[in-house]
């Protein structure tokens, strides 16, 4: 009779655990718990039972998506998308797992999805002009070589830092016999070092000496400049248990260790803005020592992760502040490094080419300029990150899993080019400008290359040192404008900045050019109007369909008929001046307007100041005709 039980008992259970609701069951208690590895493998054997449910088939493509599964979390995604639209957020993931497949294209599509939704996600708007612009990532990829480092032995590896003569690295060994971390089956992350012998040469990977490496993850780190305090991120455990809040989570946080004279890391402390109820890690520090920045999802975030920095008073260290929205966006910024005064960081979000791409900033006045991706090689469709880069700029690591796994990568820069960026705004209201076409060609014929600008109005280009080149940007309904750039003496990485605002096209507006001067009862053309006539040329040659008038104007003082033939010599003086510097005479006509059209309440009989004098005293042009071309452009 009791075996006749047992055998009942083992049936039950095998018939259990192929019930597709236990293992749903089962799949949903993992998830919760971020044991990815085992919640896939119950969803896997109940979508295997054709569960179709849709929740059920969003959270295993979420889960696969954790997994770097991108082919399974695609499939997923493609089966709950025929049962509905997605909502805003698994679009946007959907997007990302299509994009790492580099399929472009679709992932567009979903992320158009998703900004249906959400009008107001304007990460989700970079990543559209992040698919549709695949050549803009490419633009800079001549300029690095790249290569694997030939460390081995670890399934993982990421965030390198230079210490000492190698790198310091945070990974997970292939062969790890302890216990495995729930997120992915593989083991935990701990602290490693490997020494450089050679390009192609490193010595076997050691542990980090000393106390750091524990029960659970450690790392990344970063080191002072002296090399003997550490900065790193650790699991919050205590001995071998790890310690979770009131809603069951862990969370990660940063730790300082010092170097003692044999060699070993110890004496750790907590960061002073710890918590048990969100992460702090993944630290970077000055060279100086006075900024520690670091990731935190703590409240006052813009999205999910943002990057923050503590400044030390003297006494320890400041407040978190959060690097503002230029850096962080509603996406993930993450995985920051200091090199110099330039902070590289890894993000979900800007303009990318899937996954966490690399891009660079810098302070500039009370904030930081506008992050510029780092492009192909450096960045990948799927995730890059921990870059660094030597003091002479020549050289650097970085970690991708671009190969299935994260891996360390070197890179050499074989010749630094020359950049030119800006952004582009309406000439009236100063909004940004997007889908403007940017032009740059060198003069030589040497090089040609056209971009649109990004939804801050923004683009870049590369350029040769010791050429001329002629940027110019044109867009329907506005005057095209055009800027020479000169790269002869300029030293290599130098960046020019052109911000150029764009004019709609309208009849019979007066348009004042700003700056030209004429000496008392004189219409000759002085030598400090010239470079803004020169402009004014420019401008008209760079619009061959348009016909212009150039006006001038005086204040009251005088009689009427003076004023009159005052203006129109001074007008015919400058239209004289634009024809000898290139525009077509047929294009353009003189009107002097003497006293008779005011741009204020200065006229005859009332009293004026000389301010109001001279704001009648003006040079104006405005567009009279739009032509058809026979040909051009």
């Amino acid at each position: 009779m009791r075996r006749t039980n047992i055998l009942f008992a083992t049936a039950g259970t095998i018939l259990l655990a192929s019930c597709s609701g236990w293992q749903l069951a089962q799949g949903d208690k993992a998830y919760a718990r971020m044991a990815y590895a085992r919640a896939s493998a119950h969803y896997g054997k109940a979508l295997s039972e054709n569960v179709d449910d849709r929740a059920v088939l969003l959270r295993a493509a979420d889960t696969e998506r954790r997994l770097r599964h991108h082919a399974e979390a695609a499939d997923l995604y493609g089966k709950a998308l025929k049962s509905g639209p997605l909502g805003a957020e698994d679009a946007i993931r959907y997007g990302e797992v299509l994009m790492a497949l580099g399929k472009r294209n679709e992932a567009s599509e979903r992320f158009m999805d998703a900004l249906a939704l959400n009008p107001e996600r304007s990460e989700v708007r970079d990543l559209i002009l992040s698919c549709e612009q695949d050549a803009l990532f490419l633009q800079d990829s001549a300029r690095y070589v790249v290569s694997a480092l030939p460390i081995d032995g670890f399934t993982n590896a990421f965030s390198p830092i230079p210490y000492a003569d190698g790198l310091v690295f945070t990974g997970e060994r292939a062969d790890a016999t302890s216990r495995s971390n729930p997120w992915n089956g593989n083991g935990y992350l701990d602290l490693f070092y490997a020494r450089k012998r050679s390009f192609a040469i490193w010595e076997a990977a050691v542990p980090l000496p000393g106390d750091v490496n524990g029960a659970y993850h450690e790392g990344p780190a970063c080191f002072s400049a002296d090399g003997r305090t550490m900065f790193f991120s650790r699991s919050n455990y205590y001995r071998s248990k790890l310690l979770k809040n009131e809603i069951d989570e862990s969370n990660i946080k940063l730790f300082r260790a010092t170097l003692d004279s044999s060699g070993h890391w110890g004496d750790m402390h907590e960061f002073a803005y710890n918590s048990d109820d969100y992460s702090v890690g993944q630290p970077a520090i000055s060279g100086d020592g006075r900024v520690l920045y670091f990731v935190s999802d703590m409240p006052g975030t813009l999205g999910g992760k943002d990057i923050f920095r503590c400044v030390n008073n003297g006494t320890g260290w400041g407040p978190p502040e959060n690097l503002g929205p230029t850096v962080n966006t509603a996406g993930d910024e993450m995985f920051p490094t200091i090199c110099g005064d330039v902070l590289y960081f890894a993000s979900t979000a800007h303009m990318n080419m899937g996954g966490l791409d690399i891009f660079s900033t810098h302070a500039e006045g009370a904030g930081w300029s506008r992050p510029e991706n780092m492009g192909y090689p450096i960045n990948s469709a799927f995730d890059d990150l921990g870059m660094t880069l030597s003091e002479d700029g020549k050289h650097g690591y970085f970690s991708s899993d671009r190969s299935g796994r994260d891996r360390l990568y070197q890179f050499f820069v074989k010749d630094p080019v020359l950049f030119v960026d800006g952004s582009v705004f309406d000439d009236t209201t100063g909004t940004y400008l997007p889908q403007v076409e940017m032009h740059l060609a060198a003069l030589d014929g040497d090089t040609e290359m056209t971009v649109l600008t990004a939804m801050d109005g923004s683009f870049r280009f590369p350029m040769k040192a010791g050429k001329r080149y002629r940027l110019e940007a044109r867009m329907e309904g506005r005057l095209t404008e055009s800027r020479e750039i000169s790269t002869e003496g300029s030293v290599n990485g130098t960046s020019f900045r052109e911000n150029i605002h764009l004019i709609t096209v309208q009849l019979d507006k007066p348009f004042l050019v700003e700056n030209i001067y004429y000496d008392y009862d004189k219409w000759d053309i002085r030598p400090d109007a010239a470079p803004e006539l020169d402009k004014l040329a420019k401008l008209f040659t760079d619009n061959p369909r348009l016909t212009f008038e150039l006006s001038a104007h005086t204040d009251c003082r005088g009689s009427d008929l003076y004023n009159l033939v005052l203006s129109d010599a001074r007008a015919n003086s400058a239209v004289d001046y634009l024809i000898r510097m290139g525009v077509d005479p047929d294009r353009i006509t003189s009107k002097g307007y003497g006293e008779s059209r005011p741009v204020n309440g200065c006229i005859d009989g009332r009293p004026c100041t000389e301010e109001d004098y001279q704001m009648n005293r003006r040079t104006e042009f405005k567009i009279v005709k739009v032509n058809e071309l026979a040909s051009g452009r």
